[in-house]
């Protein structure tokens, strides 16, 4: 809505001669007909609709952004509009008219398949797809039932670095690591542009450690010679073509050493490997006396 007004106010003294307007989701008729009466001066060439009102982590993760969603057990009400503008956003771009099902005891799981419900029928033309043999659905849980899960340490690598160093849109923020260069202190880790961080992602820290010391080996069998002499064009063209390459690598490999490298630091200096054997035997045995000696 505070969008809209803005474009009111651009509309009504624009600052340019022709604009093309993109909503990331659904725009209400009452909104479009606010903008063509700002309209005056026949400026919008185009208004459209795109659905990617969410953050995409991975291909199959995506994130709101959104942190304390509930007061007690009841959701908070801008929370809850902008969750179900979320998942809305998520359905149409994905082209999915689902069936939803939620679970009984969860009071804001109701409330949030009900909304979900109220915009595919208030906006049906959007969401009339194709129907397919087996129905897409859309199950909401309440994370408040199994609270011991997320209580414990994580040991593959992106858990860990979202638990030990935090994720902010595939953003690293290292500028805490002890001697960190100027060029490491934000760093990006994305499965689509890191191909290290893809093959990885889910593996247990104690084979990350096996990894990286194959992606060492390999970027140092890669690495051009300092005493190579660059002769004849063929030479230079050679170091040209292989330099990028090269240089992403050596990217790579700063990145992920760096990483790393912090992640055990922060496990020894916590001592998370003890914790987390007391957390394992707290959360899957029922005989409590070793851990509490």
């Amino acid at each position: 809505q505070e969008n809209v007004e803005l474009l009111v106010q651009e509309l009504r003294r624009p600052k340019y001669s022709i604009y093309f307007i993109y909503f990331s989701n659904v725009i209400s008729k009452s909104d479009v007909k606010a903008l063509a009466e700002a309209d005056e001066q026949e400026v919008v060439a185009e208004v459209q609709e795109f659905y990617g009102d969410y953050i995409a982590v991975n291909p199959h993760v995506f994130s709101l952004n959104l942190l304390g969603c509930c007061r007690g057990r009841s959701w908070d009400p801008a929370q809850l509009t902008r969750t179900t503008q979320g998942l809305t956003a998520l359905l149409l771009s994905l082209k999915k008219c689902p069936m939803i099902r939620y679970q009984l005891s969860s009071e804001p799981a109701k409330r949030l398949a009900e909304c979900v419900k109220q915009v595919i029928t208030k906006e049906y033309e959007l969401f009339d797809f194709r129907r397919t043999e087996v129905p897409p659905l859309l199950l909401i849980l309440d994370r408040s039932d199994d609270a011991i899960t997320p209580l414990l340490n994580q040991w593959t690598y992106q858990a860990m670095v979202h638990e030990l160093l935090g994720i902010n849109n595939n953003r690293i923020d290292l500028s805490r690591v002890p001697g960190i260069s100027k060029d490491l202190r934000e760093v990006v880790l994305s499965a689509e542009n890191d191909e290290f961080y893809a093959n990885n992602m889910y593996l247990n820290f104690a084979e990350i450690g096996t990894n990286i010391k194959n992606l060492m080996e390999d970027f140092q069998r890669r690495k051009p010679k300092e005493q190579q002499k660059l002769e004849s064009i063929a030479d230079m063209k050679a170091f040209v073509e292989n330099y990028p390459q090269f240089k992403k690598m050596s990217g790579t490999v700063s990145k992920h050493v760096t990483v790393v490298g912090e992640l055990s630091r922060l496990v020894a200096e916590r001592n998370l490997l003890e914790v987390s054997e007391v957390e394992q035997e707290l959360a899957c045995q029922s005989d409590h006396s070793s851990a509490l000696q």
